[in-house]
C-alpha cells in the first residue's frame, strides 16, 4: 500500500505542477501533507518537517547568498570587460560569433539564473546575428546548452535539489564532477565552432564596418521583447527557475538598452562602443573596485574547490564583503538586496518547502517501499550500473518534467535502488545532473521562453534544432563521468 501511495503522491505532485494548477512551492507542501494523513501518520507530520528543515537549512543559505553575490558582481561590472572582449573577438566572423555566444553564456551563467543569462547573452549577441543574417536558432541553441552545463553549479538549482533530496553535501556532488562538466563545456564550445564554420560557409566573413553598413536598423524592439518574455516567464514559473526574470530585470533591461542602442549606430569602425552588451552608464558600476571584486571572486571559488569552509559560509562571507565594500551606504545595500529578492525568496522558499515533501516521503517509509519495488523490476545485471541508468534516465525525465519533479520525486527512489545494489548515493546524485544541457530547453523551463522571446525565435524551431545537440552534450558528460570513475 505504501508503494502505491508513494507513486500516487509523486504522480499527483507532477501532474499538478506540470498542468500549472499549483506552484511547486505549494505542491511541495500541501500534497505530501495530504498523503501523510492518508497514510495514517498525520500526527508525525511536524516531526518530519522539522527534521527536513534542519537538514536543508545549509542548502537554502548557500543558494540565498550565492544569488546575492553573483547578482552584485554583475551589477558592479565585474563581467563587463569579459563581455566587451568577447564582442570584440567576434568582430563579424560567424564562427567567432557562435563561439563567443557559448563563452558569454557560460560566463554569465555564474550567477546561477537562466533568465538573467539569456537576457544578457541575447542582448549582447542579437545585433550581430541580425546584421549578418545568421541563424538565430544557432544562438538560442548554443546559449541554452552552455547554460545547461553551467546550471549544474551548486547554486544553480539541480545540484542543490539533488543534495536536498538525498540529504548529502552539494560540494560532494559538484566538486568531483568538475572534470566531466569541463569536458561537457568543451564539447559545447567545439559544437559552437562547428556550427560557426557552417554559418561562415553559408554567409562568408565581413569586416565589422561592412556588417554595420550591410543592414542598418532603426528598430529598438529588443527591450520590449525581453520585458515581455520575462513577464510571461515569471507568470508561468511559480518556481525559482523563472524568478530571475524579475530579479534580473534591471540588469536585463540595461543590457537590452545597450544592445538596442547599438543597432542605431553608423559604420564608425571597430571601437568597443559599436556593440555593447551591458549599459556602460548604469549607476551600480564600481570601476575603481574592479580588481577587488575579481580577486574576491577568484578567492571565493578557490576556497570552494579546496573546501576550506562549507559553501554556505563562504558565500555568506563573500556576499557580506561584496555589499559592504561596493555599496558602503546602507540604502544602496538595501536596494541591491531588493533587486535580487524575488529570486532569493523563490529559490530558498522552494528548498524549505521541499523539506515537507522529502520528510514525508522518507519518514513514512514510502521511499523505501518504492525503492524495493524498483529494485525488483530492474534486471539483476543492471543493478550495479544504476549510475549509468540514472544518467540515461535524467535526459528524458528532466526534459518531460520539472527539476522539482525529478529531483524530489524520482531521484530518491533511484538512490534507494542504487544503494541496494552497492551504488553510492553520491554516484547517483552526480549522474542525475548530466541531463541539464537538454533540460534547459524543456518547455517546462520558464527561462527558455525568455531566450526565444528575446531572440524572436519560434519555440518549435528552437526545439527541433537543439534537442539532438543537447542530448549529445549530455551523453558526453555522462561518458566522461564514467571514464573518470566519477559515476
Amino acid at each position: 500500500m505504501l508503494t502505491i501511495l508513494g507513486f500516487a503522491m509523486i504522480a499527483t505532485f507532477l501532474v499538478l505542477i506540470m498542468m500549472k494548477k499549483m506552484s511547486p512551492i505549494a505542491a511541495l507542501v500541501l500534497i505530501p501533507a495530504l498523503f501523510c494523513v492518508l497514510v495514517g501518520r498525520g500526527a508525525h507530520l511536524g516531526d518530519y518537517v522539522i527534521d527536513g528543515v534542519s537538514s536543508l537549512a545549509p542548502t537554502a543559505a548557500m543558494l540565498m547568498f550565492a544569488i546575492v553575490y553573483f547578482g552584485v558582481m554583475i551589477d558592479v561590472g565585474l563581467f563587463d570587460p569579459i563581455v566587451r572582449a568577447i564582442l570584440k573577438f567576434c568582430k563579424a566572423d560567424p564562427m567567432r560569433i557562435v563561439v563567443g555566444t557559448a563563452l558569454l553564456a557560460a560566463i554569465v551563467s555564474l550567477d546561477g539564473d537562466g533568465s538573467t543569462t539569456f537576457m544578457i547573452t541575447v542582448s549582447a549577441m542579437y545585433p550581430l546575428y541580425k546584421r549578418l543574417k545568421m541563424s538565430l536558432v544557432v544562438m538560442t541553441g548554443v546559449a541554452a546548452m552552455a547554460n545547461g552545463v553551467m546550471n549544474t553549479l551548486p547554486w544553480g538549482g539541480p545540484t542543490a535539489r539533488a543534495a536536498t533530496a538525498l540529504k548529502v553535501d552539494a560540494t560532494d556532488i559538484f566538486v568531483p564532477m568538475i572534470p566531466a562538466l569541463a569536458v561537457g563545456l568543451v564539447a559545447v564550445v567545439v559544437l559552437a565552432y562547428v556550427l560557426g564554420l557552417r554559418e561562415r560557409r553559408r554567409l562568408g566573413t565581413l569586416s565589422l564596418d561592412e556588417a554595420l553598413e550591410r543592414e542598418p536598423e532603426t528598430e529598438t524592439v529588443l527591450v520590449g521583447a525581453g520585458a515581455g518574455a520575462g513577464t510571461g516567464a515569471a507568470g508561468v514559473s511559480g518556481a525559482g527557475a523563472g524568478a530571475g526574470a524579475g530579479a534580473g530585470a534591471d540588469r536585463g533591461a540595461a543590457a537590452g538598452s545597450g544592445a538596442a542602442g547599438d543597432r542605431d549606430t553608423g559604420a564608425d569602425g571597430e571601437s568597443d562602443d559599436d556593440f555593447k552588451g551591458l549599459d556602460p552608464n548604469r549607476p551600480t558600476l564600481r570601476p575603481k573596485l574592479y580588481w577587488f571584486n575579481a580577486l574576491l571572486t577568484v578567492a571565493l571559488l578557490t576556497a570552494m574547490i579546496m573546501e576550506l569552509l562549507p559553501i554556505p559560509v563562504l558565500f555568506l562571507i563573500g556576499a557580506a564583503l561584496a555589499l559592504t565594500v561596493n555599496f558602503p551606504h546602507i540604502p544602496d545595500q538595501k536596494a541591491r538586496i531588493a533587486a535580487h529578492a524575488d529570486n532569493v525568496l523563490n529559490v530558498s522558499g522552494m528548498v524549505f518547502a521541499a523539506a515537507v515533501f522529502t520528510g514525508v516521503l522518507t519518514g513514512t517509509g514510502m521511499v523505501d517501499h518504492m525503492a524495493n519495488w524498483l529494485v525488483d523490476t530492474i534486471p539483476d545485471g543492471m543493478g550495479p550500473q544504476m549510475g549509468l541508468v540514472t544518467g540515461l534516465l535524467s535526459l528524458p525525465l528532466t526534459y518531460f518534467m520539472s527539476n522539482d519533479g525529478f529531483y524530489f520525486g524520482v531521484l530518491p527512489v533511484l538512490a534507494e535502488a542504487g544503494q541496494a545494489h552497492g551504488v553510492s548515493t553520491l554516484e547517483i546524485a552526480r549522474a542525475s545532473i548530466v541531463g541539464q544541457p537538454l533540460h534547459m530547453s524543456s518547455p517546462l523551463v520558464p527561462a527558455v521562453y525568455v531566450l526565444v522571446g528575446m531572440a524572436k525565435v519560434e519555440f518549435g524551431d528552437h526545439t527541433r534544432f537543439v534537442v539532438k545537440w543537447a542530448v549529445l552534450t549530455s551523453l558526453v558528460i555522462l561518458a566522461a563521468g564514467i571514464l573518470f570513475g566519477i559515476i
